[in-house]
């Protein structure tokens, strides 16, 4: 088991990468708004490889990010996500993760995902009925951030019970807090919110242990997964639930806030998907593209390499890739800052690529085009509340105050 202070090591030059590549006063005032496209458009056309100083690199373009993504000897950069072990697989690297991967991938395969929509879009329903007839509410607070944590412990088998705690811990493991204080007391907190989940993932797991047989949910595939004759073990799982908590929640609730940030400010494209809710898929794939929530990841290189785009980046570095930049890559996406929901082909890149593809990306594909059409089915016609002005968190991004009306 990793120290903390490797830990600590490995989040604060996360940090300090991250800080780097903000650090453009017109990138830094951009991200926090409801429309940055055109800054990040600016990036990928003028200055898509950025050296950062301190061993560190920006890039930009879709094919340099994929080249770096599929590259042997380059390594995930964060490796910790609430936890002090790396997680599994998104921390790990070569044969190990390959052999999670070859485990994993099928039971979030589009196959095992789909029959778990009926869930989603009940519980997406069950949200609205608690709002729909006041014809105005913070969308994040009572929607976007409580919808995927349900999806969450309903999928897995999870008990309900603990839904406030589940979430409050959740983002107790998520924030670190006021950046002011001492980086060791920040952790501190954030160990112990994984602790309380931790705890709870174990609690269900023992109760489970004492059943003749395994349950029908994901936590159940989980434990009867089977590769070349390896078997998840107890430690496995629960970081692959810590994972899955922490890489999952959080993207979704923000993508879900983007997206209706995005459609109550164009009411030419809400009404395509009211028309036609069939649209839902592309427009989960398009406004992925175009809104990003998910901005930026880390990779560490251990050998030099020499880019497709050209641009040389030196052993030990640290890279950042900014998924902002390449959704708008107009070699890749013709006209970028234009939102088509019938665009085809698009690659785009917001669940990452290469072996570090996100684990869950089809299960999140389907969980937001369900909840889309079933907020649609209720609430057609929608805006931002009058005199309101967004403002929008880093990464993942969106508003975590989202302020709308009907009626």
């Amino acid at each position: 088991m990793a120290e903390w202070t490797e830990v600590q090591q490995n989040q604060a030059r996360m940090f300090d990468v991250m800080t780097r590549a903000a650090a453009d006063p017109e990138i830094a005032a951009a991200v926090t708004g409801t429309d940055p496209q055109p800054v990040f458009a600016g990036v990928v056309t003028t200055c898509p490889v950025r050296d950062l100083g301190g061993a560190s690199y920006s890039l930009a373009r879709v094919n340099d990010l994929r080249y770096v993504n599929t590259h042997p000897a380059v390594e995930q950069g964060l490796k910790y996500l609430g936890s002090d072990r790396p997680a599994i697989p998104f921390g790990i690297d070569g044969p190990e993760h390959r052999r999670y991967r070859r485990l994993l991938d099928p039971v979030f395969s589009p196959k095992r995902v789909e029959p778990l929509a009926g869930q989603v879009r009940q519980l997406a329903h069950e949200l609205i009925d608690t709002f729909a007839a006041d014809m105005a509410v913070d969308a994040y607070a009572a929607w976007c951030q409580p919808l995927p944590s349900m999806m969450f412990l309903s999928i897995m088998g999870l008990p309900m019970d603990q839904l406030d705690n589940f979430i409050r811990f959740k983002n107790a493991s998520l924030d670190l807090g006021d950046d002011n204080q001492p980086l060791e007391e920040r952790l501190a907190r954030r160990a112990e919110a994984v602790t309380w989940i931790q705890e709870y993932f174990t609690a269900d797991l023992d109760a489970r242990e004492r059943e003749a047989s395994p349950r029908d949910d994901m936590i159940g595939w989980l434990l009867t997964a089977e590769v070349e004759g390896y078997r998840l073990t107890r430690t496995d799982i629960l970081d692959i639930l810590g994972l899955l908590m922490i890489a999952g929640l959080d993207t979704v609730a923000s993508s879900l806030a983007c997206f209706l940030s995005y459609l109550a400010r164009h009411p030419e494209h809400r009404a395509q998907l009211v028309a036609d809710p069939s649209l839902a898929r592309n427009a989960v794939e398009e406004l992925m593209r175009y809104e990003t929530p998910v901005t930026e990841t880390f990779r560490i290189t251990r050998e030099d390499l020499t880019l497709p785009s050209g641009a040389h980046i030196p052993a030990q570095s640290w890279m950042h890739l900014s998924w902002s930049a390449a959704n708008l890559d107009p070699a890749v996406f013709p006209d970028p800052l234009t939102v088509d929901f019938r665009r085809k082909p698009n690659p785009q890149v917001g669940f990452s690529t290469g072996v570090h593809r996100c684990l869950g990306s089809h299960l999140a594909r389907m969980e937001m085009a369900v909840a889309l059409t079933a907020w649609h089915e209720r609430i057609p016609d929608y805006s931002i509340a009058p005199g309101e002005t967004l403002a929008y968190a880093g990464n993942p991004r969106a508003p975590h105050r989202l302020p709308l009306v009907w009626g």
